[in-house]
């Protein structure tokens, strides 16, 4: 690289190195667009890291990273907590009291081992395929073709699945069935909650119990994720940096749109076949892989 005028043969000047990173930085505009992004599709099974990536990419020429993402997937995560509490604080309570005392062992004790042995498969091999995720995981190529592939894996569990089984009548063999069906969720494109979902109904879940029960295996796994992405989120060489006033705020937007969305999700699959959103995820997938060819979007 040529030196620019009055710096030293050899050494990067530094006004080079701000407009580096400057162009490492997420914007206030990229936060606020991509946070509103994450809390609408983080649940709907559409996979919200695939949309994040596909806006990014189409709207700013670049992709806001794994790490930011995944920062700003702890807003989701404390709507499904907000949503929730009263079923999460019931089965942690019963779950502590059963190993107090055998006796009192009941099906909120044997939901809590449930969530925690779901969890394991996504934890284990989240952490073990990190890099993968965070680089060649991110190609819009395998994005777009995951969105539309996946898809039919939708209609399928819709046209096979008995959806005879109540909240009440989940087991172990569910959770461990949906547990690594949320391993699927780790490519962008797949979306967790349509890999969960779409396993418990194969199992045979009523869509609804499906549903509820994917919302609750996620959030041990992606507190986890968010927390252990934090660091990184604030450095550009782990994708763009954010301040944590923005993480702050796009926090906040994705928790008020995700709670929404679950709101909306539950009362949809209670009446509503689940491939509507295959319908939906085809054209986007065959869309981006349409832009791709033309040149009109880079695949990394």
């Amino acid at each position: 690289m040529r030196p620019t005028t009055g710096s030293v043969p050899g050494v990067i000047d530094s006004s080079v190195l701000a407009a580096a990173a400057n162009e490492q930085t997420v914007t206030w505009g990229q936060t606020i667009m991509l946070s509103i992004v994450q809390g609408l599709t983080e649940f709907l099974p559409i996979s919200s890291s695939g949309h994040l990536r596909i806006i990014s990419e189409l709207l700013y020429g670049n992709d806001a990273g794994a790490s930011f993402t995944a920062v700003v997937q702890l807003g989701t995560e404390a709507a499904v907590l907000v949503y929730f509490w009263r079923d999460i604080v019931r089965i942690i309570t019963a779950w502590f009291k059963g190993l107090k005392n055998p006796a009192l062992r009941d099906f909120d004790y044997r939901m809590g081992w449930m969530v925690i042995v779901g969890t394991l498969p996504v934890s284990v091999i989240g952490f073990l395929a990190k890099d993968a995720i965070r680089e060649g995981l991110r190609n819009l190529w395998i994005t777009a073709g995951v969105l539309v592939a996946f898809s039919v894996v939708f209609i399928a569990a819709e046209r096979y699945g008995k959806k005879k089984r109540s909240f009440d009548k989940l087991t172990m063999k569910d959770a461990v069935v949906m547990g690594f069906a949320q391993c699927l969720a780790l490519i962008p494109g797949v979306s967790r909650s349509g890999g969960t979902i779409s396993a418990g109904l194969f199992m045979g879940l009523e869509r609804e119990v499906a549903a509820r029960f994917s919302f609750l295996l996620a959030i041990p796994a992606v507190l986890a994720s968010g927390l252990f992405s934090l660091p990184d989120a604030f450095n550009p060489e782990a994708g763009q940096a954010a301040s944590g006033a923005q993480l702050l705020v796009g926090t906040g937007i994705a928790f008020a749109f995700g709670y929404a969305s679950i709101a909306w999700l539950l009362k949809f699959v209670s009446n509503h076949s689940f491939s509507w959103f295959a319908a939906y995820r085809i054209p986007v997938g065959l869309a981006v892989m349409g832009l791709l060819a033309t040149g009109m979007l880079n695949a990394t």
